[in-house]
């Protein structure tokens, strides 16, 4: 019989009661694992009068308190790390070793949370006027809401949940339909960790439950990490219903090789970057970018043979297996048709992944590694976001064309440069128009006391995700001004009071 995911609300595990439901897949196999209810706007709601109900008792805990329950959930994480990873890959597809890399990324930001009562600490201003003390004071929002993506259902539910939470709000979380389980299993630690029913809710769901939330006159705030053009509409529907919202949307990450960079070390880091998580990745490197034909035709020559020996396979083939399958049928179909794509376009396929099928898992989205040379800035594959293991190689004659290709492409969410030129690396550090930029580091995701954000199409909203940022997303600031009326008081009076 078929696993049935309901919602998880008001501290419980509830049954949808819709009779709405999508197919939980296993990506290795294609066979349907679950099902999964997708909630009615009456269902949302009841979540919110839950979270609402909750919301301002948990607000008036001391700071610490809150703080020591994410101390807790970070203990919790690491006893049921196994446990977590396995569920995830299982619903991903993603390795055992990168799925507990999607969960530790996440406790990272709960670990930063713990700091909460430092974080939330406001302003004074002694003596602003006669007998006049202005304080400000950062206060929750109150209920508020977070729209997360398939490819991290461990790490960017907790990148939203853990800084409001902890900032004393209570929670809706509307969790991708494709890997629901560990969002749930998440809200079970929460509560194990002390924070009360109601203050993390998980609500499954398709549009209905987004538009919901959107509209919803209770949410104050919503984040959201997918596509750009669902993260602007998101943006938009939620700013014209009043409420504060960030979003983050699609990626093209350029990593810019000059000739004077360690071929190896770039080979490594690209690699990786391009090909693990099978791409299905916001900040994975998608296009390659050699200063030079010389420095592209070495790049080609040790990047070739890497990528036609990437051992692809389940995740239950062993912690050496590069990467699993896409996601689903269409993403695999949808991959595969811009690779068909960019051959018809005239970009060089060295390496063609797109035959590649696993022996006892021929109905599992599986692809092998691909990789073009010779892209131009005017074909599909360059402009459009692949989120699969493909990588474009764009030569570029000088540093100056090198540094343009990521400038002008409509996204900036993460970009790269390999070189062992300081005055290269600092000249590229400061001229380029994107959010976070590596230098000899292909994956530039900041930690957890700095914060992640994209910039162009890649980031709506004027607030990143965790690091300070996060507490000044949830929490709004009350100033204060109070005049106690000074003058030196009389002394004490021994004569019997008159009038």
């Amino acid at each position: 019989m078929t696993q049935e995911i309901g919602h998880f609300i008001g501290g419980k595990h509830v049954a949808g009661t819709s009779g709405r439901f999508a197919d939980v897949y296993n990506p290795a196999t294609g066979e349907v694992q679950a099902k999964l209810a997708l909630a009615t706007k009456a269902e949302l709601r009841a979540a919110v009068e839950n979270a609402k109900a909750a919301q301002p008792a948990w607000a008036a805990q001391n700071p610490q308190k809150r703080a020591r329950v994410m101390m807790k959930f970070v203990s919790l994480l690491h006893r049921d790390m196994d446990k977590l990873a396995e569920a995830l890959s299982r619903e991903h597809g993603k390795t055992i070793p990168d799925a507990k890399g999607d969960v530790i990324r996440g406790l990272e930001v709960a670990e930063f949370c713990i700091g909460a009562p430092h974080l939330l600490k406001g302003e004074f201003s002694e003596g602003a006027g006669p007998g006049i003390d202005m304080y400000s004071m950062r206060q929750a929002l109150g209920v508020v809401a977070g729209i997360t993506p398939f490819n991290f259902p461990a790490m960017i539910p907790m990148w939203k949940f853990c800084p409001a939470i902890v900032a004393g709000n209570a929670f809706i979380l509307k969790p991708s339909e494709r890997d629901p389980s560990v969002p749930m299993m998440l809200a079970e630690l929460m509560l194990e960790a002390g924070a009360p029913p109601g203050i993390l809710n998980v609500v499954n769901g398709d549009k209905d439950a987004v538009d919901g939330i959107l509209d919803d006159p209770d949410i104050q705030a919503v984040g959201f990490v997918g596509s750009t053009a669902i993260a602007e509409y998101v943006y938009s529907r939620g700013c014209a219903n009043g409420k504060r919202v960030q979003c983050f949307g699609g990626a093209k990450n350029h990593m810019i090789i000059m000739p004077d960079a360690d071929m190896d070390q770039a080979v490594d880091a690209l690699i990786g970057a391009g090909y693990g998580a099978a791409g299905e990745r916001c900040m994975a490197i998608s296009v390659a970018v050699p200063v030079g034909d010389a420095t592209a035709d070495r790049l080609i020559e040790k990047l070739a043979p890497r990528v036609e020996s990437l051992k692809i396979g389940p995740y239950t083939a062993g912690d050496d297996v590069d990467f699993g399958p896409l996601v689903t049928k269409e993403a695999l179909a949808r991959v595969k048709g811009l690779v068909d794509n960019g051959v018809k376009e005239g970009a060089k396929l060295v390496v063609d992944g797109r035959g590649f099928t696993m022996q006892g898992y021929e109905n599992g989205n599986f692809m092998g590694g691909c990789l073009f040379d010779n892209v131009t800035k005017d074909m599909d594959i360059y402009k459009t976001e692949i989120f699969g293991p493909v990588l474009c190689v764009a030569r570029a004659k000088t540093y100056e064309e090198a540094l343009d290709l990521p400038m002008s492409h409509e996204y900036g969410n993460g970009t790269a440069i390999f070189t062992r030129d300081g005055d290269a690396a600092r000249d590229f550090a400061s001229r380029i128009n994107i959010g976070m930029v590596g230098i000899n580091v292909p994956i530039p995701v900041p930690l957890a006391y700095h914060t992640f954000g994209g910039w162009k199409r890649s980031g709506f909203g004027d607030l990143n995700q965790h690091g300070p940022d996060a507490f000044k997303f949830y929490t709004r600031t009350k100033t204060v001004t109070a005049r106690w009326p000074s003058g030196v008081k009389d002394g004490a009076e021994f004569v019997i009071p008159t009038m």
